[in-house]
């Protein structure tokens, strides 16, 4: 590929944005991590964060580097990539993810990327750049990641009440309080090895198409713990406008139910990143607190809520896209 003349302070600068967005993405997503232990009253809300930031990094040591790649080299063609649409990506999302947080609305900061990156590189030329294989499957998992929650999450429920049938609820109480501490390092980790990685992506992005790395060499180290420390901090920050949304609304959760979301969340996320799909926690969690609700009674959902979450879901690629579109000729005029 044709490498463009970038210079070392716009690379610098664009990093930088790509690592606020990075922050931005565990700010927004630290509810998805804590609100099911904080609403079961198992840890604190600073608490939970710590324990969510810490698990979020070690998911560095974990993890290769699959969904990085896709998002690098799977959604666009590279060659078609400059300062410019990266500027435009991140602003698509960074704005979209704004936007969402002030309202409390727990949309996905990957699909917000995903869309950046869409709309900027059509911005600059058309739909040829678009590579469908990768744009086709993270879309598909819109539903299927949120379906895999619930799914796996309303069957461990139904596993753990045939395993507990002949216990005391005081004496289950007391052993998942304890077990949600495992399920909410786990989900954490996954949360921190796929959204850490699309910002490693994009990254990788910019600098191969400065020519500071080439196409077929590793990611730079130093760009991978950036980024998972720019999400872990995030994290520590916390999003809590989307906390009681999570935790509460959609439906009340004991340490029991929180643990069953969280572990049917942690193998969803596993297996994406595994494949290197990059998902949204935010469905993802989702999908599993709706399922252990629904085993409960179906009225134990609050449908309404669940269903206004959706609607931001659909909207946020091509939102992000639009915004983004705008974001690229506005880095015309300003970089």
């Amino acid at each position: 590929m044709e490498h463009v003349q970038i210079g070392f302070w716009v690379i610098a600068g664009l990093v930088a944005v790509a690592l606020l967005f990075d922050f931005m993405n565990g700010f927004h997503d630290a509810a998805n991590a804590i609100a099911t232990v904080v609403s079961t009253g198992v840890l604190k809300p600073h608490q939970a964060v710590a324990w969510a930031a810490f698990f979020n990094f070690v998911a560095l040591f974990i993890f290769q580097l699959k969904v990085a790649g896709t998002v690098g080299k799977g959604i666009i063609d590279p060659g078609v990539v400059d300062h410019y649409l990266i500027f435009g990506a991140l602003l698509g999302a960074i704005a979209w993810n704004v936007v969402t947080w002030y309202y409390g609305i727990p949309s996905s900061s990957s699909h917000a990327l995903i869309g950046g990156i869409v709309g900027a590189a059509i911005a600059k030329a058309g739909t040829d750049p678009l590579i469908g294989s990768g744009i086709m499957k993270t879309v598909a998992f819109i539903v299927i990641s949120p379906l895999f929650g619930y799914v796996l999450g309303s069957l461990i429920l139904v596993a753990v009440a045939w395993i507990c049938r002949n216990k005391t609820q005081r004496r289950v109480d007391k052993w998942f309080r304890r077990l949600q501490l495992v399920s909410a390092a786990l989900y954490s980790l996954g949360h921190g090895g796929n959204d850490a990685q699309k910002t490693v992506g994009i990254i990788w992005m910019l600098l191969i198409a400065a020519g500071v790395t080439g196409t077929n060499d590793p990611v730079p180290s130093w760009v991978v713990v950036l980024c998972y420390m720019a999400i872990g901090l995030g994290t520590l920050f916390g999003g809590w406008r989307i906390v009681k949304t999570m935790g509460q609304r959609i439906t009340k959760l004991k340490p029991v139910g929180g643990f069953c979301a969280e572990t049917g969340g942690a193998i969803t996320l596993f297996l994406a990143t595994s494949l290197g799909i990059p998902v949204s926690t935010t469905h993802t969690i989702t999908g599993a607190i709706v399922g252990v609700g629904s085993v409960r009674r179906t009225a134990a959902v609050r449908w309404g809520i669940a269903g206004s979450i959706v609607w931001a879901w659909v909207l946020t690629i091509p939102c992000s896209a639009l915004i983004a579109a705008a974001g690229y000729w506005l880095g015309r005029v300003v970089l």
